[in-house]
């Protein structure tokens, strides 16, 4: 699983919110709630995201072994 759990901790690090990223960045709806379900998105939204935080892609994301995906919820 990828989980972008660090994505949204990036984002209230720095202080950018759901609103910011729909109403300055551009970001639709819906991809947001994709990254919150942890679905599958586009390098293309992983890459915008790195270039709003200034920051890699492991910033952003993580890939958790299925096994301790289960035991994690």
């Amino acid at each position: 699983m990828i989980s972008y759990k660090r994505l949204f901790e990036k984002l209230k690090q720095n202080g950018i919110t759901q609103y910011a990223l729909i109403n300055r960045y551009g970001v639709s709806p819906g991809q947001i709630t994709r990254l919150k379900r942890n679905e599958s998105v586009s390098t293309h939204t992983i890459e915008m995201f790195c270039k709003i935080l200034s920051c890699l892609v492991e910033d952003v994301m993580e890939y958790i072994p299925d096994a301790e995906a289960d035991t994690s919820d």
